[in-house]
């Protein structure tokens, strides 16, 4: 693996509030410190991170279609657009990268609507539950997938 290679870190809708949204669902961490804790761990895999968060389906589609030029894979907690994006998923297949789909809280303990990922059958692997260190145990597994 290449130490310059870069990975995208996504983050959809309403993440950018955790740390105070929902807290018995999602912890008390902030996005803030998902980012650094995927820098660090990514860093430890000679991997560079470009993180995104937006509410916006299209930032984020259009973040995923800048990643086709200059990542290798991509990290990615589509929030609430895991259950109704299909553009998202889209935009996952047109760039042809590998992607880590990550999630805080069980979403199968959840809302049944809860229970279907746009996203899953298409991602390398799915960490669901594991809080914060999900998002580093998903950044591990990519970088085992583009080793």
């Amino acid at each position: 693996m290449s130490t310059s290679q870069r990975i995208l870190l996504v983050n959809g809708p309403n993440l950018n509030l955790l740390g105070t949204r929902e807290p018995e669902v999602y912890g008390h961490h902030t996005l803030a410190d998902i980012e650094t804790l995927v820098g660090e761990t990514a860093a430890e895999l000679g991997l560079e991170v470009r993180s995104v968060q937006s509410n916006h389906e299209g930032v984020l589609i259009d973040a995923i279609h800048a990643a086709r030029d200059d990542c290798a894979g991509v990290v990615i907690n589509p929030g609430a657009f895991t259950h109704t994006s299909i553009a998202l998923r889209d935009a996952l297949l047109a760039v042809e990268l590998p992607v880590v789909e990550v999630h805080l809280s069980n979403v199968h303990r959840r809302e049944p609507f809860r229970h279907h990922s746009y996203v899953s059958d298409i991602a390398e692997v799915v960490v669901v539950g594991a809080g914060i260190d999900g998002y580093a145990f998903g950044v591990r597994q990519l970088g085992r997938v583009l080793a």
